[in-house]
Formats: C-alpha cells, sequence, structure tokens
C-alpha cells in the first residue's frame, strides 16, 4: 500500500508523525511546507514541498491543486492521510476522484466546533476520525479514537 500523508508543518505533521506505528511498513510519501521544523522531522523521508500560507489564500490553493494534480498523478497512492490544514484539501478532492482511499483525522484542539479544512473534506473521506466524543455532534458520521497525543 502506498500512502501520501499531507499537511503543514507545525502541529498539524507532529500529529501525522505520530501515526509512525501505522505508515513506518508502508511505502509512503509527505506533502508539506518546505520549513525547517519538517526537514528535520522528516529526514531521509520522500517530501514534496507545496506552497503556503494556504489559509484563506486563493492563489496558493490554485498552485497546491496544479501540484496536487502532478503528485498523484505521477505517485498513485492508495491511501490519502491528513489532519489539516488547507492544503489537505485539493489532495483530497482529486484524490478521490483519482481513487484514493481518505482518512481525515480532526485535530486534537478542536473539542465542539469544526475546522474549515474538516467542514470541506468530511462530505468525501472515507474515514473521519475525532479525538473527542463531542465532535462526534459535529461530524455525526465519524469515529472517535480518541487522543493521538
Amino acid at each position: 500500500m502506498k500512502v501520501c500523508l499531507v499537511g503543514s508543518s507545525g502541529g498539524h505533521l507532529t500529529h501525522l508523525y505520530m501515526l509512525k506505528s501505522f505508515w513506518e511498513k508502508e511505502e509512503r510519501f509527505w506533502v508539506t511546507f518546505d520549513k525547517e521544523d519538517a526537514r528535520s522531522l522528516l529526514k531521509g523521508e520522500t517530501i514534496y514541498p507545496c506552497y503556503y500560507p494556504t489559509n484563506r489564500n486563493i492563489k496558493n490553493l490554485i498552485r497546491n491543486t496544479a501540484l496536487a494534480a502532478k503528485i498523484l498523478k505521477k505517485e498513485k497512492p492508495d491511501l490519502i492521510i491528513s489532519s489539516g490544514a488547507a492544503v489537505a484539501v485539493p489532495f483530497f478532492y482529486l484524490g478521490k476522484i483519482m481513487g484514493s482511499k481518505l482518512i481525515y483525522i480532526e485535530v486534537f484542539d478542536r473539542i465542539d466546533k469544526p475546522t474549515m479544512t474538516g467542514k470541506m473534506v468530511y462530505p468525501i473521506t472515507d474515514k473521519f476520525i475525532v479525538e473527542w466524543e463531542e465532535m462526534k455532534k459535529v461530524y455525526p458520521k465519524s469515529v472517535n479514537l480518541g487522543s493521538i497525543f
């Protein structure tokens, strides 16, 4: 199985990295910001840098959509996993069209309100994971797996 892990650097990237016991034995690649924390944490991994800032930035949404098309066509992942933020959106929508399965993990600091990215990808995900029971009211079809931290 080939896995695409896509997310902003910082907390979102740390969140995905904490799933190491799942992804470490799989063929994988990462899509994240070209920042020091990402380069350090993902040393030796296959990384595709994406454009930032992403939140409410239409220019970079367009650029990341073109990037997603190019990367997904080349890599053909079976599964795309993200915990946000906005860079996940084009990868999820194009990935869905190309046949990838999608797993989204809503971030830990959201206890009773959705993130913008979560709201945008919720309708198309194959598995939507929350870390608080209260979030099941926000995302009724989600699965609460508890804290990843």
